[in-house]
């Protein structure tokens, strides 16, 4: 016999449980959509962080070309705006992937309750594919590629100023 705990969502049933395995799994999964939620908010903070990042960045480069004192900044600024988006674009991904993991796992506790909500929903929204509903993500994605690309083309200007 392995001492390798098992992967499976319900370990116990209601005989090796007890009485209170319902209302336990019940209470189980109320905090779990909680957590799913607050994933989903933590994103968006993130979100809204980032852009305020990002439009620093961009302001300070305006300044900064209107500036005697531009010097390396024009390719520094630039490049940590490059950085800024690329780990932005990462952190919108891990969180899409988390959800995705979280709401697998909604799903299957939901096999165990009377009504499977967000499966149901899931289902109706043609699992994102369809013309019901596209996924925030989809879209949200593209704004750090954006300020990535925007960076690329200031940098670009600000090397070929340098060479002048």
């Amino acid at each position: 016999m392995s001492d390798k705990p098992t992967h499976q969502l319900i370990q116990h049933t209601m005989e090796t449980y007890g009485d209170s395995f319902k209302v336990h799994l019940f209470e189980q999964y109320k905090m779990y959509v909680e957590s799913a939620e607050k994933i989903s908010e933590r994103r968006v903070s993130a979100n809204n962080y980032l852009l305020t990042v990002n439009a620093f960045l961009v302001t300070l480069l305006g300044l900064l070309a209107a500036s005697p004192y531009k010097g390396v900044w024009t390719i520094l600024v630039p490049l940590a705006g490059i950085l800024v988006s690329f780990t932005w674009y990462r952190i919108i991904t891990s969180y899409r992937d988390l959800n995705r993991v979280k709401f697998k796992v909604i799903h299957e506790l939901e096999q165990e309750m009377p009504a499977a909500l967000y499966d149901y929903e899931w289902h109706k929204a043609e699992e994102g594919q369809g013309k019901a509903y596209h996924p925030l993500t989809h879209l949200e994605r593209w704004v750090p590629v954006f300020f990535m690309l925007l960076y690329v083309v200031l940098m670009v200007i600000g090397l070929l100023e340098r060479i002048k």
